[in-house]
């Protein structure tokens, strides 16, 4: 795994060890983009929470900001961090994969 890749993983996981966030998230994906006060007619969160939950989520790569009309801003969710996060979730697996394989096979000996 990259250096870059590990860093881009480390934020997603920040990003998603809150409730909160981990809320908004699942409220873009099912709803598509929306604005800070969209999120908090939806959610049981105030918008002032909900702004600064955009803002560690948009620092993290996981939404974009959009402008809109009237100056308003929709968040849209964006993937790839997350895509990035499975894969270095998935090169550990291997690696302990291997290395469980490894004291199964010497304590089976």
């Amino acid at each position: 795994m990259q250096p870059d890749s590990e860093a881009i993983a480390e934020q997603v996981f920040i990003a998603l060890a809150d409730p909160s966030r981990r809320g908004i998230l699942a409220a873009l994906a099912s709803d598509g983009p929306a604005t800070a006060t969209d999120l908090a007619n939806r959610l049981p969160i105030t918008r002032q929470a909900i702004a600064k939950h955009l803002t560690l989520l948009a620092e993290a790569g996981l939404v974009t900001p959009e402008p809109g009309e009237r100056r308003r801003v929709r968040y849209q969710l964006h993937s790839a961090p997350m895509q990035v996060a499975q894969q270095f979730l998935a090169a550990m697996a291997r690696d302990w994969d291997s290395r469980l394989g490894a004291l199964k096979d010497h304590l089976d000996r």
